[in-house]
């Protein structure tokens, strides 16, 4: 089992070995409970392949409508990079979602690929939420869906229905990839947009349980694990707030010191 898991590690991913051992791991698991097996020697291996989490990549505004002003769907591309929705939760979008009066969007659906066929269900976590809207992006949602009914799709696809995913591979029938490669924005999918929506939320000032919930994550502490780096500013925003309240109370007394020595 050992040299199984060495050598599938040889050729594909860790992400790729690790779900083809859980699954073989899950398989065995249910034989020794049938009585088939003795034991399950997969659960005997001691090295897997770990896991290493690529670099965020963080699209400026610039870049951001850049890769809007190419795509076939612009506004797709904006409520992805300025709301957070995960593709599954953007194409599932209805127009009794929206309440942009209020410049919100309710998420409470997300459309899935299975098979080749699209099945709707419930958001990641199972839990609605909603999220805020720029004022920028409701005005331009607004004229997007102007005289549609309540149950229609905000952003179908050609046939009216669910919108297929995006590819990020060039070639003659990604509108992603056609829209990344025109606008010259780095090679990003739909989902890395989070990245970026996490960027701006963090630098217009806005503490992680807002993130976290803008986002759906399940906690603030997955929040931060994830992107820990964008909050790295508020170390130096605390160290300046303690160096600023400990001049303000003792400064004097360093002072008195100082001058006296």
């Amino acid at each position: 089992m050992q040299t199984w898991v060495s050598e599938l590690s040889a050729e594909k991913s860790a992400t790729t070995v690790l779900r083809a051992y859980g699954v073989l791991a899950g398989i065995r698991d249910a034989a020794v409970k049938d009585r088939r097996v003795l034991v399950n020697s997969a659960r005997g291996v001691e090295t897997l392949p770990r896991r290493t989490r690529k670099p965020h990549v963080y699209l400026s505004h610039e870049q951001v409508h850049a890769l809007a002003g190419a795509a076939k769907y612009p506004e797709l591309v904006l409520v992805l990079a300025y709301c957070g929705l995960r593709w599954g939760e953007a194409v599932a979008l209805r127009m009794g979602d929206l309440d942009l009066g209020r410049k919100r969007l309710v998420v409470e659906r997300n459309a899935v690929e299975v098979g080749g066929r699209i099945h709707e269900g419930t958001p990641k976590g199972h839990r609605a939420r909603s999220v805020p809207v720029p004022g920028f992006l409701a005005e331009r949602l607004a004229v997007l869906v102007e005289g549609r009914d309540a149950g229609d799709l905000v952003f179908p696809g050609p046939g009216g229905g669910y919108l297929r995913s995006a590819r990020v591979h060039a070639d003659n029938f990604s509108w992603w990839a056609s829209a990344l490669k025109a606008s010259g924005a780095p090679r990003v999918t739909p989902h890395d947009l989070r990245h970026t929506v996490a960027s701006f939320a963090v630098s217009a000032g806005a503490n992680v349980k807002a993130v976290q919930r803008m986002l759906g994550h399940a906690s603030a502490t997955m929040t931060l694990d994830v992107y820990a780096d964008l909050f790295d500013r508020d170390l130096d925003a605390v160290g300046d707030a303690l160096d600023a309240a400990a001049r303000a109370s003792v400064g004097k007394m360093w002072a008195d010191k100082s001058g006296g020595t």
